[in-house]
């Protein structure tokens, strides 16, 4: 059974950083590509960034320069480090990996940015 788990969301003001964390089980998913979500309330769940196996990467236009991806595939754990950020980055963030075309999610993790 696929599990993946966030760590890392807080509360952080304007112009911070942090490093989102999501560990995976039940499986390898060295071969899976990883992602990061996020939803504000009343918003619908949009990409943030993803990386495939082969570690090519793609952004949201709004986070290119701040965020980056990445993934340890021993630890089959995939990271997102978030700077420079902004009120408008407020959300719950979510792991998300792909098996066989069918998403798995996290519980979600909260980070909120104050002005």
């Amino acid at each position: 059974q696929v599990q993946l788990v966030e760590s890392g969301g807080g509360l952080v003001q304007a112009g911070g950083s942090l490093r989102l964390s999501c560990v995976a089980s039940g499986g390898t998913f060295s071969g899976n590509r990883m992602g990061w979500y996020r939803q504000d309330s009343g918003k619908q769940r949009e990409l943030v960034a993803i990386i495939s196996a082969a570690g090519v990467t793609i952004y949201a236009d709004s986070v290119k320069g701040r965020f980056t991806i990445s993934r340890d595939n021993a630890k089959r754990t995939v990271y997102l480090q978030m700077n420079s950020l902004k009120p408008e980055d407020t959300a719950v963030y979510y792991c998300n990996v792909r098996v066989f075309n069918f998403d798995y999610w996290g519980q979600g993790t909260q980070v909120t940015v104050s002005s």
